[in-house]
């Protein structure tokens, strides 16, 4: 694990590829294992409501997930971590982990935001129609959910990275 003064690198797979919304030095192709991308956590605030739930994206147990490592200075550690703290992790929707991570073709210890099965925001697997439909419902404080994976996916393919499964979703809801 980096020092908390030497630099270190994030792992994004969702929404901070594409709203980085912190100080960074650079960003390279990453990819992390014993992780994937999946639609597995409920969205009560930023991309639905309680009564009206998004489903958004986490990492999640198992297989792999290509992504973006973001190089975060070291002088910007405090800040950026506790920015992102409360950016991701607010109500427990995900755990902190350092992780070992390959960034362009270097292998690193980065840090990464799981999924937290013990929080109520953990929806699990759901099957396409059932995943389509709460992105197709999704609408809160950040915008529509359906904006956020059209977002994703379409940052997934600049990066010549195709999720077959967000855009089997993606294709359910109309959008794809």
């Amino acid at each position: 694990m980096p020092t908390p003064t030497d630099d270190f690198w994030l792992f994004a797979y969702g929404s901070l590829m594409w709203d980085a919304d912190f100080p960074y030095a650079e960003t390279r192709p990453a990819h992390l294992w014993g992780y994937h991308r999946a639609l597995c956590l409920y969205s009560f605030d930023y991309r639905g409501t309680r009564k009206v739930p998004g489903l958004v994206l986490g990492l999640d147990r198992g297989g792999s997930c290509r992504g973006l490592g973001f190089r975060v200075r070291g002088h910007d550690r405090d800040a950026v971590m506790a920015h992102l703290h409360r950016r991701e992790t607010s109500e427990g929707e995900y755990h902190l982990r350092w992780l070992k991570m390959t960034v362009g073709s270097e292998t690193v210890i980065g840090a990464a935001f799981v999924v937290n099965h013990g929080s109520d925001y953990y929806a699990g697997a759901r099957p396409v129609d059932e995943a389509a439909r709460m992105v197709a419902q999704g609408h809160g404080r950040r915008g529509a959910c359906v904006d956020y994976l059209k977002n994703t996916v379409a940052h997934l393919r600049e990066m010549g990275i195709r999720d077959q499964g967000l855009e089997r979703v993606l294709r359910q809801v109309g959008d794809g």
